[in-house]
């Protein structure tokens, strides 16, 4: 199962990724060299007649479109290539962008299509009791919120300054914040209270037994019941674009408390760990499959927009550095530069492989 899910996910993941680079590449009259699902030695492949190699590698951890005048599949432009038609680099600077931009908004646009598709098909949660989800009804036994001094019939109304939607809106706030204080804005009997407190920290294992850890202030709402309401294409639209922005979001947040210690950067995951979540979700049926194959399209689209050279991101940060400078960056930064981001991405890789492999069954975990 894990075996399949990987392959089920990532390939096709990759795939339209790299189709993201290759099609707009195209429409703007760039050559493609080589298209590659993977990376290293070539397992199978192909060459059309535009003269592209189309090829599946030996390692399953991305991909790449190589297009004339780059040096090597990171796309870094090769100095003594000449600035012949077709090539990427004779291409105009906001073709050059949008060409590399295409991958990781492919991979966006997908994740937003994945979400918007669930709404349209299942629906949307509506509240549709008259009680506010937001009032407090109950207590856990040992609850911080009520040592903290919140009452029964109390509204959440802001948590750090931040508006509540509705109860699922302030459980998600505090999950994300395990063991962290926070200032809860309340409305009490017409009048507003604030109450500062500290999250209880709570370590959960799902039914795989993959382990986490969230916020807890033990509350239960008063109210609020949840039914599902039919929504029609073009509404499903925005409320995925806002699932992606959400879950963007987290990940923001996520990352933030890794780089501060608030986290463990042990709860970092790499390709093992994806090809075990993938076969968990696979074994959960189709639709559960397909929402995390939306995640991951996400995550792609966020880590390959980061300004770090070798990356989209860092190919889109030299274009704006060109864009300002009106010429482009010199050889040797830009070669330092890459060198660079391909050694933060190495390890990288490197940290979050030992984490999937630690947290592998024979380790104990």
């Amino acid at each position: 199962m894990y075996v399949i899910g990987f392959a089920l996910l990532l390939g096709p993941l990759v795939t339209l990724h790299e189709l993201g680079h290759y099609l707009v590449g195209r429409w703007f009259g760039v050559k493609a060299e080589a298209f590659s699902v993977g990376f290293g030695k070539e397992l199978a492949g192909f060459t059309d007649r535009h003269g592209t190699r189309w090829k599946l590698s030996a390692l399953p951890l991305g991909g790449y479109v190589q297009f004339k005048g780059d040096m090597n599949p990171a796309s870094v432009p090769d100095p003594d290539a000449p600035a012949e038609p077709g090539s990427f680099q004779n291409a105009a600077l906001w073709k050059r962008a949008l060409i590399v931009a295409a991958g990781p908004v492919t991979n966006l646009l997908l994740a937003i299509g994945i979400f918007a598709a669930f709404f349209a098909i299942i629906g949307k949660p509506v509240i549709v009791d008259e009680e506010d989800s937001r009032t407090i009804g109950a207590f856990s036994e040992g609850s911080v919120a009520e040592a903290a001094g919140m009452q029964a019939g109390d509204i959440v109304v802001a948590i750090d300054g931040l508006p509540i939607r509705d109860f699922t809106d302030m459980k998600t706030k505090v999950a994300l914040h395990p063991g962290k204080q926070m200032v809860f804005t309340l409305e009490r009997e017409g009048r507003p209270v604030e109450i500062t407190l500290t999250t209880a920290r709570v370590e959960r294992t799902d039914s795989f037994g993959n382990p986490s850890t969230e916020g807890l202030i033990g509350v239960a709402p008063a109210g609020g019941k949840y039914e599902l309401e039919e929504v029609g294409v073009l509404e499903a639209i925005p409320l995925g674009v806002k699932q992606s922005w959400d879950f963007t979001g987290m990940m923001i947040t996520g990352i933030q408390q890794i780089v501060t210690g608030e986290r463990s950067v042990k709860e970092l995951g790499g390709p093992l760990k994806i090809a075990k979540f993938s076969g968990e979700q696979m074994s959960l049926g189709a639709a559960a499959f397909i929402h995390f194959a939306a995640l991951i399209s996400l995550n792609l689209a966020f880590i390959n927009f980061l300004p770090i050279p070798a990356l989209d991101g860092g190919h889109l940060m030299f274009y704006a550095a060109e864009a300002i400078r009106r010429k482009p960056v010199g050889p040797q930064a830009t070669e330092w530069a890459y060198r660079t981001g391909i050694a933060l991405v190495l390890m990288l890789m490197v940290v979050v492989t030992v984490n999937d492999i630690i947290s592998l069954p024979i380790f104990g975990s």
